[in-house]
């Protein structure tokens, strides 16, 4: 029997086990997206790695297929793991139990070579999804603390008269609360995700990289840090409240417009740097 038959079977047999067998990963994943404003940059993902792999097609189809037995191992721990999160409602484990499948159905049928190719839009497939709630409520809690802070002392240092609580900030005209959307936690993900996109897509050293990546959460606080102190300023000289309404959406969306020029930036200095060490 043809070796190419048999190998097209076995891709369509495990393209119909991955669809019967995670639906309700996507449908839990579809959902989160839709409700939440922290995934909602979900959608763009698989887009995205599937425009990856699309960009790599020429090198994979000339690379040799050498499948690896380690890649149908890896398959069975994933459907166990989905098992698992089926049984115990782990809203995480599901979604990466289905990534896992995807990297040993790959290594299995196509082998490692393939499999490192693959690596990076496997990667990305992580930003659609949710960080596990414990991690998620005690990393905000931490933020929102650090940048009710630091923007605290930035409006004192500047003559506003206030007085901190935890992130409670009593002004003398009110009351303001540093919430969960002004800790970053919000921005984070997404600055994560473009991040990895623009570093593995205009540089080419994994170091320079790895920068851009780390720098996406200093950048996220930093600009929360503007935020809050800019409506405790705004509240306090001018007597303009833009912490509800259309005007704090405005707000909301130029910060992470300064975020994005904040990474543009670092990104273009990195690809500075990443092009004078490629011409020594």
């Amino acid at each position: 029997m043809n070796t190419n038959k048999i190998h097209y079977s076995l891709i369509l047999i495990l393209c119909c086990l991955f669809l019967l067998t995670f639906h309700s990963a996507w449908i839990g994943l579809v959902n989160l997206w839709l409700s939440s404003e922290e995934y909602s940059h979900g959608f763009f993902i698989v887009p995205i790695a599937l425009y990856i792999l699309w960009q790599k097609r020429e090198k994979l189809i000339k690379m040799p297929v050498q499948g690896s037995w380690v890649g149908l191992l890896i398959v069975v721990i994933s459907i166990f793991l989905f098992l698992v999160a089926n049984l115990a409602y782990i809203l995480t484990l599901k979604p990466l139990s289905m990534i896992l499948f995807l990297a040993g159905a790959i290594l299995y049928l196509f082998g490692f070579r393939i499999w490192k190719e693959c690596l990076f839009p496997l990667f990305m497939l992580l930003f659609m999804v949710p960080v596990p709630s414990q991690i998620y409520s005690a990393a905000t809690i931490n933020l929102q603390l650090f940048v009710s802070a630091v923007s605290a002392d930035l409006s004192s240092l500047i003559g506003v008269p206030l007085f901190r609580e935890g992130n409670v900030i009593h002004l003398a005209e009110r009351t303001l609360q540093v919430v969960q959307a002004c800790s970053g936690m919000r921005s984070l993900v997404s600055l994560f995700a473009l991040s990895a996109f623009f570093g593995y897509f205009t540089l080419r050293s994994n170091l320079l990289r790895s920068i851009l990546f780390a720098y996406s959460l200093p950048i996220a606080v930093l600009v929360n840090i503007v935020r809050v102190t800019l409506l405790i300023c705004c509240l306090h000289y001018m007597g303009i409240d833009l912490t509800h309404g259309t005007s704090h959406t405005l707000v909301g969306l130029g910060v992470f417009a300064l975020a994005l020029i904040m990474l543009f930036l670092l990104r273009e200095l990195l690809k500075k740097w990443d092009t004078l060490s490629t011409n020594d």
